[in-house]
């Protein structure tokens, strides 16, 4: 579906924020590895629901026990696995149960679709192999299908390169807890990228009584045999990368925004990086546990930005930039490139059609603020959630038409809602 967006001075309203994707989903697959929890505030969204389906095929039993609120019996092993399971265009769910369902020994095929094919799994794939696994993808890059054969995973001495995701190495460290050998796990490659998830995990990994020793950045000590205890009552914060969307729309317009949600800054996000950034470019707002108060628009500026730890934040920033008095480089984002979309060069090309001057490094975006811009323009999020909602944003100053607008429900269904809420001009083209 095409939808427009119509140029919009004036925002204002209150918002519930939605629960983060991230962390519902590592709740949702350490409670799969035993115990008993109760986990509300779980995200709605599609990845999310997908990775319940996914635990449930591990033998785990869930049952909702309210709204977006699940009981969680995590599952003993061996289970009996069905001989499929499919993980739709969930990037998460996927390398998180390959470890999972290599532990049983028996066979299965992990398959996806959509945006999930051709994305890279190489650097996992071929670390369960070196762990004992039998585990093979398709073509070069071993995207799905996936198909596991059989093997026991060990630990020991255990190494994977850090230098394209972190959704590698949290799911190594989400099994290395349940083999019977202690694991060494070090991280190799020039740069490791997105720690900031890394954390997240190790967070929910201790709230189940799991212990993890870290030395340094690239080292850590997993003892095996541990019991996952359950995650008692957890409560899924609520989630900066999507917020940020409607931070930069009130930072552009005549605002009084109040966003409301779980803000407490206990449980790192790597995307809470935006609201650094966004006083960087020279916006105030208010916050605290519970809300985020901001009154727009501010005068922009631009800079240097180094998105290493937070690449879902790219498109977003790169529409922010659009508007600065001057320049801005958006650098360490080339793992950017192996997301939904490449978020470097899709993204440049779609915002190339409204005039924008933008230049694409390997490892970066140089975006210079012009004085006008191509109005209702038609541009094509590439199947990409946050592409999507990053052209939203901008069509509150141009007025554009965004294509394939149901991407947005793989981490925020509502946000077309919440966006006319506060007061955007939103119609079906």
């Amino acid at each position: 579906m095409i939808i427009s967006i119509e140029p919009t001075n004036v925002l204002q309203g209150n918002i519930q924020l939605p629960s983060s994707k991230s962390y519902s989903l590592r709740a949702a697959f350490i409670a799969a590895c035993g115990g008993r929890s109760t986990i509300s505030h779980f995200s709605d969204c599609d990845d999310a629901q997908i990775s319940l389906n996914a635990v449930k095929a591990l033998g785990v039993k869930v049952s909702l026990a309210g709204k977006n609120k699940f009981h969680v019996v995590g599952a003993g092993y061996p289970v009996s696995l069905p001989k499929t399971i499919n993980v739709g265009e969930s990037g998460t769910t996927l390398r998180f149960i390959l470890p999972l369902v290599s532990l049983v020994g028996q066979k299965i095929t992990i398959g996806g679709r959509g945006t999930l094919l051709g994305r890279p799994n190489l650097f996992l794939t071929e670390t369960l192999r070196k762990m004992g696994g039998d585990i093979q993808g398709q073509g070069t890059k071993e995207s799905v299908p996936i198909r596991i054969r059989g093997g026991i995973l060990r630990g020991g001495e255990i190494t994977i390169n850090g230098s394209l995701s972190s959704q590698f190495i949290s799911a190594l460290l989400i099994v290395c807890p349940r083999l019977k050998e202690d694991t060494h796990l070090r991280l190799t490659g020039k740069q490791l990228v997105s720690l900031d998830y890394i954390l997240m995990t190790l967070k929910v990994l201790e709230q189940s009584g799991i212990k993890i020793k870290r030395k340094g950045l690239r080292d850590f000590y997993i003892r095996g045999n541990q019991k996952f205890q359950g995650l008692k009552n957890f409560a899924v914060p609520s989630d900066y990368g999507l917020a940020a969307f409607l931070m930069a729309a009130a930072s552009l317009t005549h605002s009084k925004v109040t966003l409301k949600g779980i803000l407490k800054k206990d449980f790192l996000q790597a995307d809470g990086q935006i609201l650094t950034f966004l006083k960087k470019m020279g916006v105030h707002f208010e916050s605290d546990s519970r809300m985020i108060k901001i009154q727009g628009p501010f005068s922009l500026e631009g800079g240097s930005f180094s998105l290493k730890d937070c690449p879902d934040l790219v498109p977003v920033m790169a529409v922010l930039a659009l508007f600065a008095k001057t320049p801005t480089r958006l650098y360490d984002i080339e793992h950017a490139r192996a997301k939904e979309s490449d978020r470097i060069s899709d993204l440049r090309n779609e915002l190339l059609k409204i005039g924008a001057r933008i230049k694409e490094k390997n490892n970066e975006l140089h975006i210079y603020p012009q004085e006008r811009y191509k109005e209702n323009c038609l541009l094509d999020p590439h199947h990409d959630h946050r592409l999507a909602m990053a052209f939203c944003v901008l069509g509150l100053k141009l007025g554009v038409r965004v294509k394939d607008i149901e991407c947005v429900s793989k981490s925020y269904p509502q946000f077309i809602r919440d966006f006319k809420a506060l007061g955007a001009k939103v119609s079906k083209n």
